[in-house]
C-alpha cells in the first residue's frame, strides 16, 4: 500500500534558517527554484555562464552562481543536471566542497542507484521527484495545486534527511497533491523500465510500425499519420483522465470491440518476455553502463539513431500537417 504525505506532514520551518541551491536551470530546475522561493524560502542557482538557462534565471531575478560557489554556501544541494553529467560535476566540484550535515538531493535516483555517484558520509541524501514536467510543477504551484511527488531516503546523517525532503516537497509545492515514499532503487527502476518499454520506447515504436504498415499497403502517408500518431492524443488524454477502463467507455463499441479482441495480437506473450529482458538489463545495471559508454565515446550511436530518426517519414509528413493545425503549439526541432 502506498505512503502518502499532505502538508500537515511536512513543516517549511525546518527550511527557514537553510539555503537550497539548485544546479541546473532547466524544466525541473527553473520550476523548482521559483516554486521554493514563493515559499518563502532562501533559494540560489548555478547555471554555466552564457546559456540560454543561465539568461532565463537571471530574468527570474536569480544570480547564477558556479556549482563549486553554490556547493560552499548552500545546506541542501539539489542537483537537476542530466543524468550523464552529474558524475563528473559531483567529483569536481560539489564533493570538494561539502562539509558534514549538509545534504544533496535529486529528482531522479539513476546516480545513487548505479553508483556513478558515491556520496561521503556525514551528509544526507534524499529525493523529491514531481511526477510532471517542470513547467507543469510551476504552472499547477502558481494555481495553488501541486504535481505529486516520490519521496525516497538513501543517507540520512543528521537524523533529520526525510523531514528536510518533505519540507523541500512542500515547499515545490508537492504536498498538496501528495508525496509517496518510494526508494532510489524502485524510483530508477521503474522509471527507466516505464521510459523504454511503453512511453518511449515501446510507443514510438508501435507508432511507427502502424504508420509503415498502412503506407506500405498503398494508403497515403498524411492518413496513415493521423490514424496512427495524431489522434494518439485523444486515446492518452482520456487514459489520463480515467484510466483504461474510462477510454473503453467513451471511445465507439467498433472501437473497443477492436480493442479487446486484438491488442493481444499486438502487445503479447512473446513482447512481455522482451519487456522482461529489458528490465533485467535495467536492473543489474548493463543499461546504465551502456548509456554511460556512450556518453564517454561523444555519443557517437545516439546521435547517428538521433538523426535518422528525424528523417523517417512519419516525421517528415507530420511537419507538413501540423501547419495545417493552427489549434496546435507546433515544435519542431
Amino acid at each position: 500500500m502506498l505512503k502518502i504525505y499532505y502538508e500537515n506532514d511536512a513543516d517549511l520551518k525546518l527550511l527557514e534558517n537553510k539555503t537550497i541551491g539548485i544546479i541546473g536551470y532547466g524544466s525541473q530546475g527553473h520550476a523548482q527554484a521559483q516554486n521554493l522561493r514563493d515559499s518563502g524560502l532562501k533559494v540560489m542557482v548555478s547555471e554555466m555562464e552564457g546559456t540560454a538557462n543561465y539568461k532565463l534565471a537571471q530574468l527570474h531575478g536569480f544570480e547564477p552562481v558556479s556549482a563549486a560557489e553554490l556547493t560552499k554556501t548552500a545546506d541542501i544541494i539539489q542537483i537537476l543536471v542530466p543524468d550523464e553529467l552529474q558524475g563528473e560535476l559531483y567529483e569536481k566540484d560539489i564533493k570538494p566542497n561539502l562539509s558534514d550535515g549538509k545534504a544533496i538531493m535529486f529528482s531522479h535516483g539513476f546516480n545513487i542507484n548505479f553508483k556513478h555517484i558515491v556520496p561521503t558520509t556525514g551528509i544526507d541524501v534524499f529525493m523529491i521527484a514531481p511526477k510532471g514536467p517542470g513547467h507543469l510543477v510551476r504552472s499547477e504551484y502558481e494555481k495553488g495545486g501541486g504535481v505529486p511527488c516520490l519521496i525516497a531516503v538513501y543517507q540520512d546523517a543528521t537524523g533529520k534527511a526525510k523531514d528536510i525532503a518533505l519540507a523541500y516537497g512542500k515547499g515545490v509545492g508537492g504536498a498538496r497533491a501528495g508525496i509517496i515514499e518510494t526508494t532510489f532503487q524502485e524510483e530508477t527502476e521503474t522509471d527507466l523500465f516505464g521510459e523504454q518499454v511503453v512511453l518511449c520506447g515501446g510507443v514510438t515504436e508501435l507508432v511507427k510500425k502502424g504508420f509503415e504498415t498502412l503506407i506500405e499497403a498503398g494508403y497515403q502517408p498524411g492518413i496513415a499519420y493521423f490514424e496512427c500518431l495524431h489522434e494518439l492524443k485523444l486515446i492518452v488524454d482520456l487514459f489520463y483522465q480515467g484510466g483504461i477502463d474510462y477510454m473503453r467507455y467513451s471511445v465507439s463499441n467498433t472501437a473497443e470491440y477492436g480493442d479487446l479482441t486484438r491488442g493481444k495480437r499486438i502487445i503479447n506473450d512473446k513482447t512481455k518476455e522482451e519487456m522482461k529482458k529489458i528490465l533485467t538489463e535495467i536492473q543489474d545495471g548493463s543499461f546504465a553502463k551502456e548509456w554511460m559508454d556512450e556518453c564517454k565515446n561523444g555519443k557517437k550511436n545516439f546521435k547517428r539513431m538521433e538523426a535518422e530518426e528525424k528523417n523517417h517519414p512519419i516525421e517528415v509528413v507530420g511537419r507538413d500537417l501540423r501547419k495545417m493545425m493552427k489549434w496546435i503549439d507546433s515544435k519542431e526541432v
